[in-house]
């Protein structure tokens, strides 16, 4: 029989690859949305639950609906700098969403939950690469709501006997072209598809913002990791958590690190063309390097 598993923010990016891959794998996803950033046209692989996960009789309902197996959790606000001017939409969201939604498992017996983490509780590394024991200190209230949910997994596991896998995305990237589901961000803030705009001349420029970083070319490095890599991984962790394999914290990333500048000078090879740049100050919670290590 068919297992259901709870897709929260599957009408997003990162959510909606998963969905496909969960479709794959043999699963049947349920997408659990606000649609705040979800598209419906996302929505490509089973049914989409519309509600926010703050609303505890609304998650009732799904849970007692669909009996899922397990959560995999990617509802979250993600845009660093307006974590940093408005901390209480983000803390609200994205900490006191997740309890709502690790209470409302407790009730309905369902164990298991993926967490959408993020190299962003590292902050910033006195070192890179970076592995899963890199002290964390994150610099932005966005980074410091995913910490927080990664200490309320681990008290849930050891109170409550929670299974969880926390996944700290390096930066997700890509699109799948076979399922025509990619970036559809407002605002977008990626970096990829903001230069991509810029190089077919849906915008005049694209910002870079800091140059006198400590880097080779003075621009920030960050690891880019393929959106339908990211999908696998939270697949591969289900099939973990439901086989009993036990707990995990994870960084997803490649082990390579790309300048900005370097990104726009291969956008820039593709296209033909040189892409217009505009020089701008650092954005505050914007660490030098950010790049996992990835060997076992």
């Amino acid at each position: 029989m068919t297992q259901n598993v709870l897709v929260t923010g599957g009408a997003g990016y990162i959510g909606s690859n998963t969905c496909k891959a969960l479709s794959l794998a043999g699963f049947m996803p349920i997408t659990v949305d606000n649609m705040i950033y979800g598209h419906p046209w996302a929505v490509k692989w089973g049914e989409l639950a519309e509600g926010d996960i703050r609303d505890k009789s609304f998650l009732g309902q799904v849970f007692a609906s669909y009996s899922p197996v397990a959560v995999l959790h990617f509802a979250a606000f993600t845009y660093v700098g307006e974590s940093v001017t408005d901390p209480g939409k983000y803390y609200d969201n994205n900490v006191c969403g997740t309890i709502s939604l690790l209470e409302a498992m407790r009730a309905a017996k369902c164990r298991n939950i993926i967490f959408s983490s993020t190299c962003a509780v590292y902050g910033n590394p006195e070192s890179v690469p970076m592995d899963e024991s890199t002290p964390k200190g994150p610099i932005n209230p966005y980074g410091h709501c995913k910490l927080m949910v990664e200490q309320a997994l681990r008290d849930y596991a050891a109170a409550y006997g929670t299974g969880y896998a926390a996944l700290r995305y390096f930066n997700a990237a890509g699109a799948d072209f076979a399922a025509g589901i990619g970036e559809d961000h407002d605002p977008e803030t990626h970096l990829i598809p903001l230069i991509i705009e810029a190089a077919m001349g849906r915008r005049e420029h694209i910002s870079i913002f800091g140059t006198d970083y400590p880097t080779p070319d003075g621009t920030a490095i960050r690891d880019y990791v393929h959106v339908t890599d990211l999908a696998d991984a939270h697949v591969r962790a289900l099939s973990h958590l439901l086989d009993d394999g036990g707990n995990l914290e994870l960084n997803l990333g490649t082990g390579s690190g790309h300048s900005v500048r370097e990104v726009i000078e291969a956008v820039g090879r593709v296209a033909g063309r040189e892409i217009p740049t505009l020089e701008a100050p650092r954005r505050v919670g914007d660490p030098p390097a950010l790049v996992a290590k990835a060997e076992l």
